[in-house]
């Protein structure tokens, strides 16, 4: 008797190009819902509904128009959706609506959801999933009760509520979007703001694996070597900068010379945890000094981690990049780390992305720079920042004319989205049929 047999069904796209297609319908789909008449206080145009809801779905946090001021509550509303929606990543968003209804979850759901979630593999998918659920409401409400302890004294039960809600979900992921046109300065010496906010970003910022490592194993010894390099290196990048900013600022009166020394020091932590992904502000980002604003751009270039809702080559990146450098001059072919091995498959996949990233931020900048006089650090600053989806600014976004807009649009769009292709790119492997013999290039 002849067994027949099913042939599983592949996905018509690459699942990174379908999710890159996803990300770019919500951005459409975002546009003509704050284009509506009962989204906005007074009428905006195309570009500045285009621009606000490639910010939001790409969770950076640029803005041309005051969020708390040019929107309604429903233009909020909006924005909030987009930003929860594009933070938590719109392959695991679908997958938690299915299985709200019950609804299976076939193959080709899997495999976007592997890509979605930079996976190696599809087992165990709907678990990570779920615990993704828990650890994203668990974060938000949490975040939101504390803030509405300061929010609802000061604007009322109605009005408090949401903007915690509101600022919850922007801080979880990474989104940088406040309701206050001076983002959260007024409270830069309040320590609910300055605990909360920051918590709420960092958890968001290590990444959906590493929240699931986290609750599922809590021990440091059973921790995967992921984990254990985006914990350590995301303390270090805390403490470096912060110490950094402290010293490069303390006596700067526009941002915080004009402060108590007790200020002063919250203000270091905050605007030192919020760079590398969050966006939000205490003190004024256009009165930084030079050699501050480089420092951003670095940490705003390094971003967060993987599967977060941040951006930026990646933390991991960063470190296997210098683990990698100080190999080189040990004489070592191999990277040890934690008793773990690298090799040298995954230095080239961190050598590609950087090389790609660098070419992305320079080519953007010079773009700019082209149609747009003035300040040449300001720009560079913006570039970056719309790459790493950090959404920090000199105070130049509204000042970009149409095709300006663009360029920076394109760079957000691409900072979101255009690792998943790059991986997907890198993990394709073909098999060469031809060999040559080996050559030699002098180098440096």
């Amino acid at each position: 008797m002849a067994r027949i047999y099913a042939k599983r069904q592949k996905p018509r796209l690459a699942p990174p190009f379908l999710l890159i297609l996803i990300y770019a319908g919500f951005i459409v789909f975002g546009t003509f819902a704050l284009k509506l008449p009962l989204a906005s206080t007074s009428p905006i145009t195309w570009s500045d509904a285009a621009f606000t809801a490639t910010s939001a779905v790409t969770v950076t946090g640029l803005v041309v128009a005051d969020t708390g001021s040019q929107y309604t509550v429903f233009g909020q509303a909006v924005i909030m959706l987009l930003i929860q929606v594009g933070g938590l990543g719109l392959m695991t968003f679908a997958v938690l609506i299915l299985s709200m209804f019950g609804l299976p979850v076939g193959f080709t759901h899997r495999l976007y959801l592997r890509e979605d979630l930079n996976q190696t593999s599809a087992t165990d998918l709907l678990a990570l999933t779920r615990i993704i659920l828990k650890v994203v409401l668990l974060c938000e409400l949490i975040g939101a009760g504390l803030l509405a302890l300061v929010f609802v004294p000061e604007a009322g039960w109605r009005e408090g509520l949401w903007q915690a809600v509101f600022h919850a979900v922007s801080a979880f992921n990474n989104a940088g979007f406040a309701l206050f046109p001076d983002s959260l300065s007024r409270w830069v010496g309040n320590p609910v703001i300055n605990l909360t906010v920051p918590a709420l970003f960092i958890m968001g910022g290590l990444g959906f694996t590493v929240a699931s490592d986290i609750w599922r194993t809590r021990n440091w010894r059973r921790f995967s070597l992921h984990t254990k390099l985006m914990l350590a290196g995301t303390a270090a990048l805390l403490l470096w900068s912060t110490v950094s900013f402290a010293l490069m600022e303390w006596t700067n009166p526009g941002t915080l010379g004009a402060l108590s020394w007790p200020d002063r020091l919250w203000a270091s932590w905050f605007q030192a945890a919020t760079t590398r992904t969050a966006g939000f502000n205490t003190v004024e980002i256009g009165n930084l000094s030079d050699g501050t604003a480089l420092m951003f751009m670095t940490l705003m270039f390094v971003g967060a981690g993987s599967t977060s809702t941040g951006g930026g080559i990646k933390v991991t990146t960063f470190i296997v990049l210098l683990l990698a450098t100080v190999a080189f001059f040990r004489s070592r072919a191999n990277i040890h780390v934690f008793n773990r091995e690298l090799g040298l498959e995954q230095v080239m996949k961190v050598l590609a992305l950087t090389t790609i990233s660098v070419l992305l931020v320079l080519c953007a900048t010079f773009v700019l720079l082209l149609f747009h006089e003035g300040d040449f650090l300001a720009i560079a600053f913006e570039t970056v920042s719309a790459f790493g989806t950090v959404g920090m600014s000199r105070g130049i976004t509204g000042d970009f004319d149409n095709a300006g807009r663009a360029v920076i649009m394109a760079v957000m769009f691409i900072g979101r989205v255009g690792p998943m292709t790059l991986g997907f790119l890198l993990a394709t492997r073909k098999p060469s049929r031809i060999g040559y013999p080996a050559g030699t290039v002098y180098l440096g």
